[in-house]
């Protein structure tokens, strides 16, 4: 069996090519799908496309400077080079879409509360320890090839 995770000190949060608070959108009436969505097959949480954000902000906020970079990414293309706050190992089988079906976990059940932040950092582990620690909560399986690839 493996020792289950010791709590510690969240990382300092990475630096954003632009600022975004997602407390301010939350509270503007966004929800965490409606940027981050998940195509099928449901593995990965995207990024929003640049589209989407100027969906609103093609007139919310346009003098801002962070808006007006916000819109030469749009312009040029690009999708804007956010920073990861969180991210697994490649050789580690994780789906949000079953995670968030079979077990009734919510965003903020690994991310920590997103809504309440204007600046992201880690604040949940996501090692193997804290995701055994988890599974065992949730009866879920141990088998080594449940999350792993078998090699």
């Amino acid at each position: 069996p493996f020792a289950t995770h010791a709590a510690q000190q969240s990382p300092p949060p990475p630096v954003q090519p632009l600022p975004f608070s997602h407390r301010q959108h939350v509270a503007a009436g966004l929800q965490c799908k409606n940027c981050h969505e998940i195509p099928e097959p449901g593995d990965f949480a995207g990024l929003p496309a640049t589209s989407k954000c100027m969906s609103c902000h093609i007139e919310i906020k346009k003098e801002s400077d962070a808006i007006q970079r916000l819109a030469g990414f749009h312009k040029d293309g690009k999708p804007v080079p956010w920073a990861r706050v969180y991210r697994i190992a490649d050789y580690v089988f994780f789906s949000h879409k079953e995670h968030l079906a079979r077990t009734g976990a919510t965003c903020d059940t690994c991310h920590g509360p997103v809504q309440e932040r204007d600046v992201l950092r880690k604040e949940k582990e996501t090692s193997m320890a804290a995701c055994m620690d988890c599974h065992r909560a949730k009866n879920a399986s141990l088998a080594c090839d449940y999350c792993h690839e078998q090699r």
